[in-house]
């Protein structure tokens, strides 16, 4: 069935732009107002890349990112704000990592608990909470809470009709899926009217989606405070061309001498061959926050805008299952997470260990919005200022689609557990599956489940996973020792 077409200057039009607003080449824009500053709440840009490793971050130490010098911008953005140096997501696959963070519950909470489970159309989200205390809310990118439909996956996605948005009711471009609606170099996504609207002719992914962030932070007026929601769908790999990360041209031969991460070293998958293209990907991602922050400083909304950075989940390339993630390995939970601006100054480190469940409280917060009592996590402003002084030691995952899982980290250990038969929303009873002591074995080589030295350190973790999963809302399990190998 055809769609009619948004044109380049009809959506213009829509942004409140001049037909000038964007050149062929999506990269030349009409000078937009500038905003005075303002007090009370702060403006709040949240960026989520998907699929995107810790370590392809310069600022978080000896590492891909930095030997390579690959993310100049958002190391300036760590060290002039907060680098989160131990973050972790609550569900490492992408539907419900996004549901985790629209609401601030887990995904079992959300009903979200694999891909292609709506979030529910009466959820309290983060552009519920904020909008009727002012904001204006926005979304950008890709979605990935509407129904998975039967036939998306031919390079194609229906367009989320407005009540299936989560409450982004000023301001929506994005596509529910939208690595079906597009690849490296072409595509659309929908527009509030759910007409199609197109990327800018042979501009990769990720340029066209900042072009219109930028246009949207262009035409503020500065009457409110905006919450805009950019959702970026590199890193991940493209499904229809044989799940093949799609750099930027010329990615291949720029990072083709990367130095291998330790996790990867010497382990199975496919990560030689999509490595240069992976990092080409992040790179291009900094490149965007650079131009993003720029803007910002043009516009003179720096000073009172809160940039978040994160990802919904890292990727271990092949190494741990069949695919890049949907596994409790730290290559596949340990995620980037920056913010700069009020609130998020002065180039610290926080070094404990934090999740994306506690960033819907911190957005709310920032917000001067009071958390819902319901929310799971806890807003990171109290571990800057002092506030937080019994701060969780670890953190929870529920792991889906690959497994029935769940699993805890500390400092030093790893506990996870999985149920026998196909995946499930929950089960009745797990086994033990997964024991890693991370001080002696960082890159998690060494299962020590069956250990028989280390039954008080399993009794204790079972007990924290069962405190865990009750905080989450489960119902207790039964917990049962590994089964045989």
């Amino acid at each position: 069935m055809s769609r009619k077409t948004c044109s380049r200057r009809d959506f213009m039009k829509q942004l409140g732009l001049g037909a000038a607003g964007l050149t062929a080449a999506g990269a030349g824009f009409a000078p937009g107002a500038v905003a005075e500053k303002k007090s009370g709440p702060p403006n709040i840009l949240f960026i989520l890349s998907d699929e995107q490793r810790w370590d392809t971050l310069g600022c978080y130490g000896e590492n891909m990112g930095r030997a390579l010098g690959m993310t100049p911008y958002l190391d300036a953005m760590a060290g002039e704000g907060v680098r989160f140096s131990r973050a972790f997501t609550a569900q490492p696959v992408c539907g419900p990592a996004r549901a985790c963070l629209q609401t601030g519950l887990y995904a079992t909470q959300t009903s979200c608990w694999r891909n292609g489970i709506p979030l529910p159309p009466d959820a309290v989200t983060l552009p519920r909470l904020l909008k009727p205390a002012g904001y204006e809310v926005g979304y950008i990118g890709k979605w990935h809470l509407a129904p998975d439909e039967a036939g998306n996956r031919d390079y194609g996605d229906p367009p989320v009709p407005p009540e299936g948005r989560g409450g982004y009711d000023d301001f929506w471009l994005a596509s529910n899926i939208l690595e079906f609606t597009s690849h490296g170099y072409d595509g659309h996504m929908f527009g509030k009217d759910m007409k199609p609207v197109p990327f800018p002719k042979d501009r990769y992914r990720v340029d066209a989606l900042t072009d219109f962030a930028v246009d949207y932070l262009r035409r503020r007026d500065g009457k409110r405070p905006f919450f805009l929601f950019l959702s970026y769908v590199e890193p991940h790999h493209q499904n229809d061309h044989g799940d093949h990360f799609e750099g930027p041209r010329g990615s291949k031969e720029k990072y083709k001498n990367y130095p291998v991460p330790g996790d990867l070293e010497g382990a199975k998958g496919n990560w030689p061959a999509e490595m240069p293209d992976y990092l080409g990907c992040c790179a291009s991602l900094d490149s965007a926050v650079g131009r993003l922050r720029a803007e910002l400083k043009r516009l003179r909304r720096d000073d009172d805008t809160l940039v978040i950075y994160t990802s919904d989940h890292a990727c271990h390339f092949r190494t741990r299952n069949g695919e890049y993630k949907r596994s409790c390995h730290d290559n596949s939970i340990r995620v980037p997470l920056v913010a700069a601006g009020p609130g998020f100054r002065g180039g610290k480190v926080a070094d404990d260990l934090v999740s994306l469940i506690d960033l819907p409280p911190t957005i709310v917060s920032a917000g001067r919005v009071k958390p819902p009592e319901a929310m799971r996590g806890r807003a990171l402003q109290g571990l800057l200022d002092g506030s937080a002084k019994d701060w969780q030691d670890d953190v929870f995952v529920q792991i889906s689609e690959s497994q029935t899982g769940r699993a805890v980290r500390t400092s030093r250990w790893k506990y996870s557990v999985r149920a026998p038969g196909p995946s499930a929303a929950s089960a009745d009873s797990y086994n033990e599956d997964l024991l890693y002591d991370l001080e002696k074995d960082p890159h998690e080589r060494n299962n020590l489940v069956r250990d028989p030295g280390l039954a008080d350190v399993r009794a204790e973790f079972r007990e924290r996973l069962i405190r865990r999963m009750r905080h989450a809302g489960e119902s207790e399990p039964a917990i049962l020792p590994a089964r045989d190998a």
